[in-house]
């Protein structure tokens, strides 16, 4: 297969110096890149200012915003088979950002506004024979939540897991599949939960 993975969190600008940002590490996608490889797939990552290191042979483009992270994904997905949406891209970004460095002057109210949905994107330009994965992590283990999200973003699979799965080695994930069907999962490694995911992911190929 021809395959497109997201990682990493994305950035969005205060100003030159401050950000609004998440803690993902970018492990997840790496997972899902090495295993990719492995399995022999051509596989092209497009990362957030990950810390986790990416395997060499994964054709690689970085993007800092919510805004590149979009662009990059409608420009890549049309030329591969499945897309694996593992990126924490941020919900909201700041309405103005400041061309000059912000001085402390006491409180200050930020304005955000929403980050499109980059996934949801995704699914609009999907074309028959492209499948899409999506993550959902959730404070509280709602599959109903879960579910809508999926039928909203179009997608054919999305990956439930817990707040506890940031930053760690490890996954304790549930799959939810658009015909319905329900997989929870033990936890285990996200390197071992990579491999899993692209047998399924190949599956829903048939």
């Amino acid at each position: 297969m021809r395959i497109l993975i997201t990682a990493g969190p994305t950035r969005e600008p205060i100003d030159p110096v401050r950000y609004i940002g998440n803690r993902s590490s970018g492990k997840m996608g790496a997972a899902l890149a090495r295993a990719a490889l492995m399995a022999h797939h051509s596989t092209t990552v497009i990362l957030g200012p990950v810390t986790e290191p990416y395997p060499s042979d994964a054709r690689r483009i970085d993007v800092e915003t919510s805004a590149e992270m979009l662009d990059s994904v409608l420009s890549e997905f049309p030329a591969h088979d499945l897309l694996i949406m593992a990126a924490a891209v941020a919900d909201y970004r700041p309405v103005a950002t400041s061309a000059q460095k912000l001085s402390r002057e006491g409180a200050r109210i930020l304005e955000l506004e929403p980050t499109e949905d980059v996934i949801a994107a995704a699914g609009r330009i999907k074309k028959p024979g492209q499948k899409t994965i999506g993550f959902s992590l959730e404070s509280t283990p709602d599959l109903d939540r879960v579910r809508g999200k999926m039928r909203q973003k179009n997608l054919d699979l999305i990956v439930y897991n817990p707040l506890a799965t940031i930053a760690s080695d490890s996954i304790q994930p549930s799959l939810l599949y658009a015909d319905g069907r329900v997989e929870n999962l033990e936890s285990r490694s996200k390197a071992d939960f990579a491999d899993m995911l692209l047998q399924r992911a190949a599956q829903l190929f048939g």
